[in-house]
Protein backbone atom coordinates (compact mmCIF):
# COMPACT_ATOMS: atom_id res chain seq x y z
CA UNK A 1 0.00 0.00 0.00
CA UNK A 2 2.67 2.25 0.78
CA UNK A 3 4.83 1.44 -2.60
CA UNK A 4 1.49 2.55 -4.41
CA UNK A 5 0.84 5.78 -2.35
CA UNK A 6 4.47 7.05 -3.49
CA UNK A 7 3.84 5.64 -6.39
CA UNK A 8 1.10 7.86 -6.99
CA UNK A 9 2.52 10.90 -5.34
CA UNK A 10 5.32 10.80 -7.82
CA UNK A 11 3.21 9.86 -10.75
CA UNK A 12 1.16 13.31 -10.00
CA UNK A 13 3.87 15.33 -9.41
CA UNK A 14 5.71 14.36 -13.09
CA UNK A 15 2.59 14.69 -14.58
CA UNK A 16 1.93 18.23 -12.99
CA UNK A 17 5.24 19.75 -14.09
CA UNK A 18 3.81 19.05 -18.05
CA UNK A 19 0.61 21.36 -17.24
CA UNK A 20 0.18 24.46 -18.76
CA UNK A 21 -0.44 27.28 -16.46
CA UNK A 22 -1.41 31.06 -17.38
CA UNK A 23 -3.03 30.17 -20.43
CA UNK A 24 -4.06 33.99 -21.03
CA UNK A 25 -1.98 35.67 -23.86
CA UNK A 26 -0.50 31.84 -24.87
CA UNK A 27 -1.84 31.67 -28.96
CA UNK A 28 -2.32 28.90 -30.19
CA UNK A 29 -3.23 28.80 -34.05
CA UNK A 30 -5.05 25.44 -35.72
CA UNK A 31 -5.67 24.66 -39.06
CA UNK A 32 -8.79 22.68 -40.43
CA UNK A 33 -11.25 24.49 -38.50
CA UNK A 34 -14.37 24.05 -40.13
CA UNK A 35 -15.77 21.07 -39.08
CA UNK A 36 -14.25 17.88 -37.42
CA UNK A 37 -11.60 17.78 -34.65
CA UNK A 38 -10.14 21.11 -35.66
CA UNK A 39 -13.33 22.56 -35.24
CA UNK A 40 -13.96 20.82 -31.42
CA UNK A 41 -10.42 21.79 -30.28
CA UNK A 42 -10.87 25.52 -30.98
CA UNK A 43 -13.85 25.60 -28.95
CA UNK A 44 -12.38 23.83 -26.22
CA UNK A 45 -9.39 25.84 -26.20
CA UNK A 46 -11.20 28.78 -26.36
CA UNK A 47 -12.86 27.96 -23.26
CA UNK A 48 -9.67 27.08 -21.32
CA UNK A 49 -8.60 30.05 -22.03
CA UNK A 50 -6.31 30.01 -24.60
CA UNK A 51 -6.32 32.94 -27.29
CA UNK A 52 -6.73 30.49 -30.76
CA UNK A 53 -6.55 31.25 -33.90
CA UNK A 54 -8.97 29.11 -36.48
CA UNK A 55 -8.00 28.73 -39.93
CA UNK A 56 -11.43 28.10 -42.06
CA UNK A 57 -11.33 27.04 -45.53
CA UNK A 58 -14.72 28.64 -46.02
CA UNK A 59 -16.22 31.58 -44.95
CA UNK A 60 -19.29 29.92 -43.46
CA UNK A 61 -16.85 28.19 -41.61
CA UNK A 62 -15.67 30.85 -40.07
CA UNK A 63 -19.07 32.40 -39.40
CA UNK A 64 -20.44 29.37 -37.42
CA UNK A 65 -17.09 29.19 -35.57
CA UNK A 66 -17.24 32.59 -34.63
CA UNK A 67 -21.11 32.43 -33.36
CA UNK A 68 -20.80 29.79 -30.96
CA UNK A 69 -16.87 31.51 -29.31
CA UNK A 70 -15.77 33.98 -27.58
CA UNK A 71 -14.88 37.50 -28.68
CA UNK A 72 -11.03 36.52 -28.23
CA UNK A 73 -11.33 33.75 -30.95
CA UNK A 74 -10.04 35.23 -33.94
CA UNK A 75 -10.77 33.19 -37.51
CA UNK A 76 -8.56 33.72 -40.65
CA UNK A 77 -9.50 32.23 -44.14
CA UNK A 78 -6.77 29.51 -45.30
CA UNK A 79 -6.51 27.58 -48.85
CA UNK A 80 -3.50 24.92 -47.37
CA UNK A 81 -2.79 24.36 -51.74
CA UNK A 82 -2.32 27.95 -52.47
CA UNK A 83 1.10 29.60 -50.98
CA UNK A 84 -0.62 33.20 -50.87
CA UNK A 85 -3.29 32.10 -49.03
CA UNK A 86 -0.75 30.60 -46.26
CA UNK A 87 1.54 33.68 -46.57
CA UNK A 88 -1.44 36.15 -45.63
CA UNK A 89 -2.60 33.93 -42.72
CA UNK A 90 1.32 33.88 -41.36
CA UNK A 91 0.65 37.63 -41.40
CA UNK A 92 -2.44 37.81 -39.62
CA UNK A 93 -0.96 35.10 -37.19
CA UNK A 94 2.14 37.32 -36.81
CA UNK A 95 0.02 40.19 -36.24
CA UNK A 96 -2.28 38.75 -33.67
CA UNK A 97 0.86 37.23 -31.34
CA UNK A 98 1.93 40.91 -31.54
CA UNK A 99 5.97 39.80 -30.43
CA UNK A 100 5.15 37.13 -28.17
CA UNK A 101 5.52 34.16 -30.33
CA UNK A 102 2.85 31.43 -31.27
CA UNK A 103 2.76 29.03 -27.92
CA UNK A 104 0.97 26.14 -30.40
CA UNK A 105 0.16 24.78 -33.73
CA UNK A 106 -1.90 22.17 -34.27
CA UNK A 107 -2.47 20.88 -37.62
CA UNK A 108 -5.66 19.01 -38.30
CA UNK A 109 -6.50 19.93 -41.84
CA UNK A 110 -7.20 16.70 -44.77
CA UNK A 111 -7.79 16.93 -48.41
CA UNK A 112 -9.97 15.17 -50.45
CA UNK A 113 -9.50 11.93 -51.07
CA UNK A 114 -10.07 9.44 -53.96
CA UNK A 115 -11.01 5.96 -53.42
CA UNK A 116 -10.02 3.41 -56.17
CA UNK A 117 -7.52 1.49 -57.21
CA UNK A 118 -3.97 3.75 -58.43
CA UNK A 119 -3.99 2.70 -61.99
CA UNK A 120 -7.54 4.70 -61.68
CA UNK A 121 -5.98 7.75 -60.76
CA UNK A 122 -4.47 10.75 -62.72
CA UNK A 123 -1.33 12.93 -61.15
CA UNK A 124 -4.32 15.47 -60.55
CA UNK A 125 -6.20 13.38 -58.01
CA UNK A 126 -2.83 12.80 -55.74
CA UNK A 127 -2.16 16.61 -55.84
CA UNK A 128 -5.79 17.29 -54.41
CA UNK A 129 -4.53 15.39 -51.31
CA UNK A 130 -1.14 16.13 -50.92
CA UNK A 131 -1.06 19.69 -51.68
CA UNK A 132 -3.33 20.37 -49.08
CA UNK A 133 -2.69 17.14 -46.47
CA UNK A 134 1.23 17.44 -46.97
CA UNK A 135 3.21 19.86 -48.72
CA UNK A 136 0.16 22.84 -47.52
CA UNK A 137 0.88 21.93 -43.88
CA UNK A 138 4.45 21.65 -44.57
CA UNK A 139 4.72 25.04 -45.66
CA UNK A 140 2.62 26.88 -43.00
CA UNK A 141 4.67 25.02 -40.43
CA UNK A 142 7.83 26.20 -42.20
CA UNK A 143 6.58 29.44 -41.77
CA UNK A 144 5.49 29.59 -38.48
CA UNK A 145 8.51 28.59 -36.98
CA UNK A 146 10.22 31.51 -36.14
CA UNK A 147 7.43 32.04 -33.91
CA UNK A 148 7.07 29.25 -32.31
CA UNK A 149 10.91 28.95 -31.50
CA UNK A 150 9.98 32.77 -29.82
CA UNK A 151 7.64 31.35 -27.71
CA UNK A 152 9.42 28.10 -26.83
CA UNK A 153 6.08 26.41 -28.40
CA UNK A 154 4.34 23.47 -29.64
CA UNK A 155 3.46 21.73 -32.88
CA UNK A 156 0.91 18.94 -32.47
CA UNK A 157 0.59 17.15 -35.76
CA UNK A 158 -3.36 15.35 -35.85
CA UNK A 159 -2.80 12.38 -38.31
CA UNK A 160 -5.25 9.80 -38.89
CA UNK A 161 -4.23 6.60 -38.26
CA UNK A 162 -5.79 4.82 -40.81
CA UNK A 163 -3.96 6.75 -43.53
CA UNK A 164 -0.81 4.82 -41.81
CA UNK A 165 -1.92 1.56 -43.81
CA UNK A 166 -2.10 1.62 -47.39
CA UNK A 167 -5.36 0.01 -47.96
CA UNK A 168 -6.66 2.32 -50.46
CA UNK A 169 -4.90 4.22 -53.56
CA UNK A 170 -3.78 7.70 -54.20
CA UNK A 171 -2.81 10.49 -51.93
CA UNK A 172 -4.37 9.57 -48.73
CA UNK A 173 -2.15 7.01 -47.18
CA UNK A 174 1.17 9.15 -48.48
CA UNK A 175 0.17 12.54 -46.74
CA UNK A 176 -0.06 10.74 -43.25
CA UNK A 177 3.31 8.60 -43.83
CA UNK A 178 4.75 11.84 -45.56
CA UNK A 179 3.75 14.01 -42.33
CA UNK A 180 4.72 11.14 -39.52
CA UNK A 181 8.23 11.61 -41.36
CA UNK A 182 8.47 15.41 -41.40
CA UNK A 183 7.21 15.19 -37.83
CA UNK A 184 9.44 13.10 -36.16
CA UNK A 185 12.79 15.22 -38.46
CA UNK A 186 11.48 17.88 -36.95
CA UNK A 187 10.73 17.14 -33.73
CA UNK A 188 14.85 16.35 -33.36
CA UNK A 189 15.69 19.65 -34.98
CA UNK A 190 13.69 21.50 -32.60
CA UNK A 191 14.91 20.63 -29.35
CA UNK A 192 17.73 22.52 -29.67
CA UNK A 193 15.12 25.53 -29.59
CA UNK A 194 13.07 24.29 -26.62
CA UNK A 195 10.36 23.44 -29.32
CA UNK A 196 8.30 20.76 -28.87
CA UNK A 197 6.69 18.42 -31.72
CA UNK A 198 4.10 15.74 -31.20
CA UNK A 199 1.85 13.22 -33.69
CA UNK A 200 -1.55 12.62 -32.08
CA UNK A 201 -3.01 9.47 -34.10
CA UNK A 202 -6.47 9.23 -34.08
CA UNK A 203 -9.13 6.95 -35.95
CA UNK A 204 -12.37 7.69 -37.66
CA UNK A 205 -14.79 9.38 -35.85
CA UNK A 206 -18.45 9.27 -37.14
CA UNK A 207 -18.69 12.92 -38.47
CA UNK A 208 -15.81 12.32 -41.07
CA UNK A 209 -17.30 9.03 -42.98
CA UNK A 210 -19.44 10.17 -45.46
CA UNK A 211 -19.99 6.38 -47.77
CA UNK A 212 -21.99 8.70 -50.53
CA UNK A 213 -18.70 11.13 -51.17
CA UNK A 214 -16.58 8.09 -51.29
CA UNK A 215 -19.46 6.77 -53.85
CA UNK A 216 -19.40 9.78 -55.92
CA UNK A 217 -15.40 9.61 -56.28
CA UNK A 218 -15.84 5.93 -57.14
CA UNK A 219 -18.47 6.13 -60.03
CA UNK A 220 -16.69 9.17 -61.13
CA UNK A 221 -13.44 7.63 -61.52
CA UNK A 222 -15.04 4.71 -63.16
CA UNK A 223 -17.27 6.71 -66.01
CA UNK A 224 -13.76 8.38 -66.74
CA UNK A 225 -11.28 5.05 -67.21
CA UNK A 226 -10.44 4.23 -70.83
CA UNK A 227 -12.63 1.20 -71.98
CA UNK A 228 -9.52 -1.21 -72.03
CA UNK A 229 -8.91 -0.18 -68.34
CA UNK A 230 -12.87 -0.43 -67.52
CA UNK A 231 -13.03 -3.61 -69.04
CA UNK A 232 -9.72 -4.98 -67.61
CA UNK A 233 -11.82 -4.86 -63.92
CA UNK A 234 -15.33 -5.71 -65.17
CA UNK A 235 -18.57 -4.44 -63.66
CA UNK A 236 -18.84 -7.09 -61.19
CA UNK A 237 -15.25 -5.57 -59.54
CA UNK A 238 -16.89 -1.98 -59.20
Amino acid sequence: ILATILSLIVYWTIRDRYRVRNLNGKHIFITGCDTGLGNSLAKWLDKKGFCVIAACATEKGSQELQSCSSLSLKTVNLNLADSNSIAMAVVFVTEQTAGKGLFGLVSSAEGTAPVGPTDWLTIEDFHSVLDVSLLGLVEITLKLLPLLKKAEGRVVNLINAKGLMAFVGGGYSLSKWGMEAFSDTLRIEMQHFGVKVSIVEHGFFKAEVNSDIFEKYLFKLWNRLTPEIRDSYGEKYL
